[in-house]
């Protein structure tokens, strides 16, 4: 799109006779219009865009209703492509690296038009393209005086962080909650967003994987069950929508901008956001400037526990689960060059050992292996024991299938790569790494693999064993946080 300016106001060229356009990124500024209260704005076009930064292409409007709504200072206009001294940038996802820019022949500005290749997926941010976002007033919800319904109790360690959220969130402040895996964290968070709700707020609960927002999604809302709540994801139906809570992936947060009061980061040290300045840059690009960050984590990095350690990030811990046991310890055992017999379609004695045992106990187990090419050949050999037992990773089509049939009891043994290191919880399961010794498996990672058991009050203990050829410093410090936990759990009185 190109647009003309005339008296500081910007006319699409399509709506004007006059042939002098450019391109929104050569134009200075986006030359927002005063807002004109008597206008009849459209509340569809409200509900789509607030709190939003849609590509002019994505909206669903004509030209020229989007064009009276900016003249009467409802929406803005906004370049997608930044030139800078080094180059370009993108508005959007904060891309910067140079190498991740092409160009091309334009039909619609008619010169070489640079874009983004990094958010592409999102819709292509080009020189001539518009972002479009909304400035005026907030839709109205419709809030009851005690939104939260939930009647649960929180134990001591909950009921700590619940407190410590409820002031970050009264005085937009940050908070990490560092809780153990199966502490209960979702529980923690109602109070929290009761409290914004009750004045006005709009929250955005984002984690980085879509099967977790489809699994919070019903729990949100039978928390908050008169709350309009909306769950956006890849394929979301709700993607047109505006709610007082989100629940998202934070790559859906590239679409947003100014739009949340509270933003609750689930799984900070998660991949990809772990390791993803794009996706770091959408969260900080779609909470207001005044407004909490809380991030949720059972296992912080280096960096962030040196903080914590230092006084200089707000943090509370809960080191304890819900139902007042212990972790499970992991406990390391020799397994030999499990590679080496793996090629001869052999797996290590004890490693069969160990499985045949469950399957003659009917109790059920995941089996973590470093890689997918191991995972086929391992599930072979299994199979030979018994034929239901299956193997999942991340490209498996299957994948939701399997780990549905696991849930119900279908699967007896569930041989998988770290992709269920997190979010799958089985109320009464052992597990196992073969080959913990593997670069993949991080200290993060093994803690979180560990977290798999015990996880249920019915069924609160249970067996992690880390079969290796040859013990890693990750293995040790993995070992090390747990017990540092249950230490520190039982100073705080928190298990029995």
């Amino acid at each position: 799109m190109r647009f003309l300016l005339e008296n500081n106001i910007l006319i699409p060229e399509p709506l004007s006779d006059k042939s002098d356009a450019k391109r929104i990124t050569d134009i200075e500024s986006s030359y927002p219009q005063p807002l004109n209260p008597t206008f009849e704005y459209s509340t569809e076009l409200q509900h789509l865009l607030y709190g939003k930064q849609l590509l002019l292409d994505e909206i669903p409007f004509s030209l020229e209703n989007i064009h009276q709504h900016y003249l009467n200072g409802y929406l803005q206009y906004r370049r997608c492509i930044s030139k800078t001294k080094d180059g370009y940038s993108c508005v959007r996802c904060g891309n910067a690296d140079q190498k991740l820019f092409a160009s091309f022949g334009c039909a619609r500005c008619k010169q070489d038009c640079a874009y983004c290749r990094k958010c592409i997926n999102m819709g292509r941010m080009s020189e001539c393209s518009v972002l479009v976002s909304w400035t005026g007033p907030s839709p109205i919800f419709e809030i009851p005086e005690k939104p939260l319904v939930w009647e649960g109790t929180l134990s001591p360690g909950q009921q700590r962080a619940s407190s410590e959220l409820i002031k970050a969130v009264q005085t937009d402040d940050q908070l990490l909650i560092w809780a153990v895996c199966g502490a209960g964290k979702t529980e923690i968070l109602f109070e929290g967003i009761g409290t914004a709700l009750q004045t006005g707020k709009k929250v955005c609960l984002a984690t980085p994987r879509t099967d977790v927002v489809i699994e919070l999604a019903p729990r949100i809302k039978s928390a908050f069950p008169e709350i309009d709540v909306i769950a956006l994801y890849g394929g979301s139906e709700d993607r047109n929508k505006t709610a007082p809570i989100t629940l998202a992936t934070t790559h859906q947060l590239l679409r947003f901008y100014k739009a949340f009061d509270m933003i609750i980061i689930d799984e900070v040290d998660a991949f990809p956001y772990s390791v993803e300045p794009m996706l770091q840059y959408a969260v900080n690009q779609a909470k207001k400037d005044i407004s909490s960050t809380i991030y949720l984590t059972a296992t912080p990095n280096q960096t962030w526990k040196k903080e914590i350690q230092a006084g200089k990030r707000k943090a509370v811990t809960i080191p304890a689960r819900y139902h007042r046991h212990a972790l499970p310890v992991p406990e390391f055992i020799w397994c030999g060059n499990w590679e080496k017999i793996l090629k001869k379609k052999r797996l290590p004695g004890n490693v069969m050992a160990w499985v045949k045992n469950h399957l003659e106990i009917g109790k059920q187990a995941f089996l973590f292996v470093p890689r997918i090419t191991y995972l086929e050949n391992i599930v072979k050999i299994l199979q030979t024991l018994d034929a239901r037992i299956e193997g999942v990773h991340a490209e498996d089509p299957d994948r939701k299938d399997k780990v549905a049939r696991y849930r119900s009891g279908e699967i007896p043994i569930l041989v998988t790569t770290t992709i269920l290191e997190r979010g799958v919880t089985v109320p009464n399961i052992d597990v196992a790494v073969l080959g913990a010794e593997d670069k993949i498996f991080t200290e993060s990672a093994l803690v979180q693999i560990s977290g798999r058991v015990g996880r249920s009050a019915k069924y609160p203990t249970g067996e992690i064993l880390f079969f290796h050829y040859g013990r890693t410093r990750e293995m040790i410090k993995a070992k090390k946080h747990i017990e540092n936990m249950n230490k520190e759990a039982i100073q705080h009185g928190f298990i029995d």
